[in-house]
């Protein structure tokens, strides 16, 4: 799971490499344009996602009929937030102009925003099955679609970008482009696995197409808390971007070269936390929490010795890393300057996150969701609400305004890993109730 999350990580990190090559209008516009649409459809992302913990209890519990069912919910919820996606994307276009952008900035944002949005049902689905196979242990097939999209993703988005290989020249859309191609073509890879004959008989798939209004209510009850954290916590950290970009295309710029490393640390970690939240929800589901320390002990060491070393190697080679993304045009000094300024910041959260999504994934994989909704969302908006001050009124500069942000990833750290010492989430009676439809 780590290495089909860095995959991932891979294509976003190159369509903003190639971004860089153009200048450093483009490098910001691609993340701001691409938070926004992950803030539109997170909501759905989250609920979606949640279908890993429960097939992982149903698989756990023997009941591998239910699993098949768990992921023809989350087709008909996907399928079903097409509308809701539509009005999100009319208005969220609207937004980079409203918020003071760079008028040079604001019609790259929106090509990549529309783009992107225009495929994001495919998004979804993709999440959709890639839960189901992490859910039932099956996450070389994850592996297997994820790489394969990205070994597409890649040469496809630097054709598009730059018009080679008999491609038209298409710059930022190129880059939105290439991610819906090669996510289709991931969700073929996942259909041919899902569909073939071995697979069909073991889980029931042929049975399965049809509305489970159990499953469809124990996947409402459990999930829509991490949906709705996933929607909060996205929409706070969206407006704390736009708000941060208001500082100038330099300050939006190294933000995006920061966040940019981060994602080599970040997003491979996504795979640690869905592993334990499989392994949890199997816990769960077979009624003994024995092994579960086991897991958990294990989900730290591997994440807070691969945060670790990623943080030293952040710490010595900063300066090196920014140059990576180098614009033609632009004075870079400034953007240097910041940006390895802010890297130091990055290196100081780095385990806050590890412990954040092994403490997560194993909370999420008990059924937990409504403390960690609660809990993170409460932190997240106390942090816009401070930068809303920093940025807008006491005019304090970029950096101020990254530290608020380190900050509060700190105090989420140590309330995940209060909450996970606590012991609450893992009593008998609780757990019992996770897993009545």
């Amino acid at each position: 799971m780590m290495v089909s999350q860095g995959a991932f990580a891979v294509m976003v990190f190159t369509d903003r490499l190639f971004m860089s090559h153009i200048d450093a209008a483009h490098i910001a516009a691609s993340l701001g344009g691409g938070v926004a649409a992950f803030f539109c459809f997170s909501l759905f992302m989250g609920l979606i996602t949640y279908g890993n913990a429960l097939v992982a209890q149903h698989f756990g519990a023997g009941q591998f009929e239910k699993c098949s069912l768990v992921t023809t919910q989350g087709i008909l919820i996907a399928l079903g937030s097409a509308p809701f996606l539509l009005v999100m994307t009319y208005f969220g276009g609207q937004a980079f102009a409203i918020l003071g952008h760079s008028p040079s900035q604001v019609p790259l944002e929106q090509t990549y925003f529309y783009i992107l949005m225009s495929g994001s049902i495919f998004t979804l689905l993709k999440a959709c099955l890639a839960s189901y196979f992490a859910g039932i242990g099956r996450t070389r097939v994850v592996m297997v679609a994820d790489l394969s999209g990205a070994a597409l993703n890649v040469p496809l988005s630097w054709a598009l970008i730059f018009g080679h290989l008999g491609m038209p020249e298409m710059g930022i859309a190129g880059a939105a482009l290439g991610t819906i191609v090669a996510t289709v073509f991931a969700i073929s890879v996942f259909l041919y696995f899902y569909l073939s004959a071995d697979h069909q008989r073991q889980f029931s798939v042929a049975q399965s197409w049809r509305l489970d209004r159990g499953i469809m209510r124990r996947y409402l009850r459990l999930g829509m808390p991490s949906g709705l954290e996933s929607f909060m916590n996205t929409s706070s950290f969206n407006l704390f971007l736009l708000l941060f970009q208001s500082y100038g295309v330099a300050q939006g710029a190294a933000m995006a070269i920061v966040f940019n490393w981060d994602m080599l640390s970040f997003i491979p970690m996504i795979g640690l936390n869905i592993g334990v939240m499989s392994f949890i929800g199997r816990l769960v589901g077979s009624g003994s929490m024995v092994r579960a320390n086991q897991v958990i002990s294990s989900g730290f060491i591997v994440g807070l010795g691969y945060s670790g070393v990623l943080a030293i190697c952040f710490l010595i080679f900063r300066e090196n890393l920014i140059d990576v993304f180098e614009t033609p045009s632009e004075n870079f000094a400034a953007i240097r300057e910041l940006a390895s300024d802010m890297m130091v910041g990055l290196i100081t959260y780095m385990l806050a996150d590890a412990t954040i999504l092994v403490a997560g994934g194993a909370l999420r994989g008990a059924g937990d969701t409504r403390w960690i909704m609660v809990t993170s969302i409460s932190v997240h908006w106390l942090m816009l609400m401070a930068q809303y001050g920093v940025i807008v009124v006491y005019g304090y500069g970029p950096l101020v305004s990254w530290w608020v942000f380190v900050a509060m990833l700190i105090i989420l750290g140590f309330l995940y890993l209060g909450r996970l010492i606590g012991g609450t989430w893992r009593h008998p009676e609780r757990l019992a109730r996770v897993m009545r439809e």
